[in-house]
């Protein structure tokens, strides 16, 4: 029996890769994973949580080996943490081992859809627009860089942009 496909979303916070994930893998047949939920199942503390009392780096360092684990199995559609690209291990391993859909937002779309989500570390302080802009200006090239194909997400339901990357891979022949 040949291997099950493994598709891995990647894009900012807020994009859609959860949502949009778990529609995928239901409508697939496929099991879902969240890499931010691994974590915060592994150690007992939101992502939050291991920012404030860990930091970035240690973040990163569990966020890795967490990629590395996952990136491995087979029948799974994977969302990423926005961060999981900073790693250049992260991102050969997400382009090698499967197939990576980046849900492309834009920044001042994000802002509208996260102004009050207080649970995001790197959007606290006094503009959070700006901080996502930065965001998008440093990990776009990093989303593209690891993707096999990009999706504009707009302003989609998360059913419709769940049958667009669907629709996406069916036509790649990645799906049935």
């Amino acid at each position: 029996m040949p291997p099950q496909p493994r598709i891995f979303l990647v894009g900012l916070m807020g994009a859609g890769k959860t949502t949009v994930g778990r529609s995928l893998a239901q409508r697939t047949g496929l099991r879902f994973v969240d890499s931010d939920h691994e974590i915060e199942r592994r150690r007992g503390h939101s992502v939050s949580e291991i920012f404030a009392q860990d930091g970035e780096t240690a973040f990163r360092e569990l966020e890795q080996q967490v990629i590395d684990e996952l990136t491995r199995l087979d029948g799974v559609v994977l969302a990423t943490g926005g961060g999981a690209v900073l790693r250049e291990p992260n991102r050969r391993a997400l382009r090698e081992r499967g197939t990576v859909v980046y849900l492309r937002a834009g920044p001042d779309e994000l802002a509208h859809r996260m102004r009050n989500d207080r649970t995001r570390p790197l959007l606290r302080g006094a503009d959070p627009r700006s901080r996502l802009r930065e965001l998008f200006r440093q990990r776009d090239p990093l989303y593209r860089e690891c993707a096999h194909f990009v999706i504009e997400t707009g302003r989609p339901s998360p059913s419709m942009l769940s049958q667009l990357v669907l629709a996406q891979l069916e036509l790649a022949g990645i799906v049935a």
